[in-house]
């Protein structure tokens, strides 16, 4: 049996997206995985003489940021991962910027296709190209490891698109530091003064609190916070 390492090894992407993720919005990617299927290791008569073709959707929400004080609100993780983001937090400062991305997979259909899996990611790939598919990717894996290969893409493809999200969210200004606010990003100050309207709306106040919680700036926002009850 083939174990993920020696899969990622034999994993590659046939067509890539010919867009970044979008910085300021949701980013959609129409997958094709092609794989080899498993029982070709048991019956020989049948080797590369059929694909399985697994299609989807990968959603990336629009890249939010965080800092490491809010980056030790995620839980999960172990002590020692922990530890390493309170040196962080004390090396870059508590309020410093990093970017998150977060994505969720949507399967849509599994099928079996005449033809090695390496001819049938290029008949794809092809395909996609003549009709201008710009947001979508074609790759070659392990069949027990698909969804491996899926994530591989998705940490090549966000590293693709790091550099261009942080060049538009800086040149929007908003990773510029707040000195009020203990040099808060912005853009996560932007967030919290709509959390405040919010609640004079009538918002939940309890959410507010554990978001200024988790940014670890609740004492700069405390009379303002104490002043909703008045």
């Amino acid at each position: 049996m083939v174990d993920w390492h020696k899969a990622i090894e034999q994993t590659y992407v046939v067509k890539f997206p010919q867009q970044h993720l979008a910085t300021f919005g949701v980013t959609n990617i129409d997958y094709f995985i092609v794989t080899e299927p498993v029982y070709t290791a048991f019956d020989p008569s049948k080797k590369e003489l059929e694909g399985v073709l697994r299609t989807g959707t990968v959603k990336a929400n629009q890249p939010h940021v965080i800092t490491p004080n809010y980056a030790l609100n995620i839980s999960g993780f172990s002590k020692n991962a922990y530890e390493y983001m309170e040196s962080v937090s004390f090396q870059y400062g508590p309020n410093s910027p990093a970017i998150m991305y977060q994505y969720s997979n949507h399967p849509d259909n599994l099928e079996i296709v005449g033809g090695i899996p390496t001819e049938i990611a290029q008949r794809i790939s092809q395909d996609l190209s003549k009709k201008n598919h710009n947001l979508s990717v074609v790759i070659v894996g392990v069949d027990e490891f698909w969804d491996v290969a899926l994530l591989k893409f998705i940490y090549e493809y966000t590293a693709s698109s790091l550099s261009f999200n942080s060049q538009e969210i800086m040149s929007a200004g908003l990773l510029d530091p707040v000195e009020k606010y203990g040099n808060l990003p912005t853009v996560v100050v932007s967030q919290i003064e709509e959390m405040f309207k919010s609640v004079l709306m009538g918002g939940s106040v309890d959410v507010l609190k554990q978001e200024l919680d988790k940014w670890g700036v609740y004492n700069f926002y405390e009379d303002r916070f104490l002043g909703l009850f008045k």
